[in-house]
This record gives C-alpha cells, structure tokens and sequence, in this order.
C-alpha cells in the first residue's frame, strides 16, 4: 500500500487560519514556498511594511508540523519568524533595545490571545557603517528578530494577529486608529 500524500488535518486548520487574516494596510503579505527540511509539513508568508511610501521592515513566518512531534517545541506545530527593521542609529545603541524587542513578540501574543508555549529566540541589534565607494552615506542600523513558539490554541489567526502586529511594532507604526502626530499636523517631510 502506498503512504498517504493527505495533509494532516491539524495542519489543513493551521493554515487555514494563517490565510483567514487580514493585515493592516501598511503590510503585504504574500505566501512563498516554505523550507523543505525542517518538518513533514510547511507553510509559510512573507511580509514587507510600508511607512510612508518607504519599506521599513520586513519578515518571515513559517508553520511547521510534525505528526511525530518535537521535545523542544511540546507538541507538533511550530512558528517560526524572523523580522527585520531599520532603526534610528541613536536607538541601535539602546542597551536595553533586546528587551524591549523581545517584549514585542511576547506582548502581541498576549494582546491578541495567541496561547502559546516553548516560546524562545533572538534580537540582534545591528549599527553599519560604510566605507571606501559607499563612504558618505550615513550609518545605517537593523533590528532583528528571531523567535519561534508552539500553538497551544487551534485557530492560527490570533498568531498571525500577533505576528502583524509585531511588525507594526518594530517598524514603528503607531496603533491602529491612531494617526502619527507629525502627520495630523501636515509635518512629515520637513
């Protein structure tokens, strides 16, 4: 007999959710093929934000689903995201700029009641500064984060809710509904 090619049906709902979420407007998402190797089964999005007319962040979110299950993730799904975004220079330099981070990635989960657990990753701050034939533009600074958790709850949407928002949060979106002060008073720009 040969092995069934049926996807999961944990999985199926999984990505169900993931696709029944509709970001804020300042963020495209668009779904590109998944890593072949890290589990049986995968799915995964991009993201780019937009600030402005100017793309101020960007990430990757990936599903992934072992019918076996991991030890590590303590269970059989898995997120996994990595985010990037410039940053001010002077904020690059924050010592306490990690924390913050990482706090947006717990705290979007929490806010918008993504359950979760084996939560665990990385904020790399990152200050560049050019020389010889790019010498003269300014420094440039990233923020970037790596996280990865386990769903504890069925419906995947409020962990897409989350992730959005935690793009929003590293590109410095202020929250939804709320307008950026320079703009209500015709500033941007100057």
């Amino acid at each position: 007999m040969a092995p069934s090619t049926a996807v999961p049906a944990i999985f199926a709902r999984a990505v169900r959710g993931l696709r029944s979420t509709q970001p804020r407007a300042e963020i495209l998402l668009e779904e590109i093929s998944p890593p072949q190797r890290l589990a049986p089964y995968a799915f995964a999005l991009s993201a780019s934000v937009d600030r402005d007319g100017d793309e101020v962040a960007n990430g990757r979110l990936v599903l992934l689903h072992d019918p076996s299950g991991h030890a590590a993730w303590e269970g059989t799904l898995r997120l996994v995201t990595y985010v990037t975004a410039e940053l001010d220079a002077e904020m690059a330099t924050d010592p306490f700029l990690p924390e913050v981070g990482w706090s947006w990635v717990t705290d979007a989960l929490d806010h918008q009641g993504a359950h979760y657990k084996a939560a665990g990753g990385t904020v790399t701050q990152a200050l560049s500064t050019r020389f010889g034939d790019l010498a003269g533009n300014p420094p440039t600074a990233d923020l970037e984060i790596r996280a990865s958790w386990t769903p504890t709850d069925t419906d995947l949407g409020r962990h897409l809710d989350a992730w959005c928002a935690l793009l929003a949060s590293t590109a410095g979106l202020p929250p939804p509904g709320v307008a950026a002060l320079a703009n209500r008073l015709g500033l941007a720009g100057r």
